[in-house]
């Protein structure tokens, strides 16, 4: 959700953008996390090089906040080459998308987020281009339409989705390489939320540092936006550095707890608790009880209540676990039995 209103929503906010441009990372030795991918694509960066040819079609994938937009901007910097950002929604036509196509240089970067909500026919003009480095364009209608075919550049696409299971078969089969971005751990975390205090100025103690990197629900974006909101109280309030008492102050008035839920991601939990027995229930009876939309609980609250072991998706509905008891200091039942899908 673009305007998703929680400070830890994975989402980009309008606000994070010039902070954003500012530590975003521009080669792959200031990247870190994603080992995997990075180690392979540097592989696949020099290869492309010696062969004087472009970087074959990546596609990204994996929840959103992880650094694709950032790895597709490391790409173009280690290439050499300029990089244009679109997103899927934004091409509502062909001619939009024929309209950047037509505007690259060879061996150019074109990343586009949010791939999987191109349209269908936006898509079929793009499998040529992809394929074969050509537009086939129809001019005119009824009999006098003719079609002709405009050379490109070779270039190289990246696509972006937190979906990958609703891009097309044709499409996601024309990508060369597929790279899946997984949750980053506390102590990369704690890494990059350094990296930000230093190029932002701002002095941090490691328990401070601990502790934003364990509520950063395992995404970078989340660290540097709470590393801003503990920077504004500790100027404010404290001495301007980043200290334990600073760290605790702004997270408890921030209503963040040591896992990193919001208020939200625990009345979800309470809820079920409370009102359904801990479960099972299914998601649109969750969705009705407390006033939200169902894909909004799937797409932005679901996942990491999953990930953190808070909540089982069964095949009966969803049930909290015990750790998810134990977080809200409640009694949990005995014997919960699970048929997890």
């Amino acid at each position: 959700m673009e305007n998703d209103p929680r400070l830890t929503a994975a989402a980009a906010r309008p606000e994070d953008q010039e902070t954003d441009l500012t530590l975003r990372p521009k080669h792959f030795h200031e990247y870190i996390g994603q080992t995997t991918v990075t180690d392979n694509l540097k592989i696949y960066i020099e290869a492309a090089r010696m062969r004087r040819e472009p970087l074959d079609h990546v596609l990204f994938y994996g929840p959103p906040g992880l650094g694709k937009t950032t790895l597709a901007g490391i790409i173009a910097n280690e290439l050499g080459v300029d990089l244009r950002i679109t997103s899927g929604p934004a091409i509502e036509r062909a001619g939009d998308l024929a309209a950047i196509l037509t505007n690259l240089s060879d061996h150019d970067v074109l990343f586009i987020d949010e791939i999987h909500r191109l349209n269908r026919s936006i898509e079929e003009v793009l499998y040529s281009a992809m394929e074969d480095y050509c537009l086939d364009i129809v001019i005119g209608k009824g009999p006098s339409a003719r079609s002709i075919r405009l050379d490109l550049a070779r270039f190289t696409l990246i696509g972006a989705t937190t979906r990958a299971g609703s891009l097309s078969a044709p499409l996601r089969d024309r990508f060369g390489v597929i790279c899946k971005f997984e949750m980053y751990t506390p102590d990369e975390l704690g890494r990059i939320i350094q990296r930000s205090a230093n190029i932002l100025g701002i002095p941090i103690d490691g328990k401070s540092l601990t502790d934003l990197a364990h509520r950063s629900r395992g995404t970078p974006r989340v660290a540097n936006r709470l590393l801003r909101r503990v920077r504004d109280f500790s100027q404010v309030l404290g001495s301007g550095v980043i200290d334990q008492a600073i760290t605790d102050q702004t997270l408890q008035a921030l209503g963040i707890d040591h896992l990193g839920l919001e208020g939200l991601d625990r009345d979800i939990l309470a809820t079920i608790i409370h009102r359904f027995n801990g479960g099972p229930v299914g998601i649109d009876t969750i969705a009705a009880a407390i006033g939200e939309e169902r894909v909004t609980i799937e797409d932005v609250y679901e996942p990491y209540l999953i990930q953190s072991g808070l909540l089982h998706r069964t095949s009966k509905g969803r049930m909290v676990s015990d750790l998810a008891y134990r977080h809200l200091g409640l009694s949990s039942p005995e014997n919960v039995q699970l048929t997890i899908d």
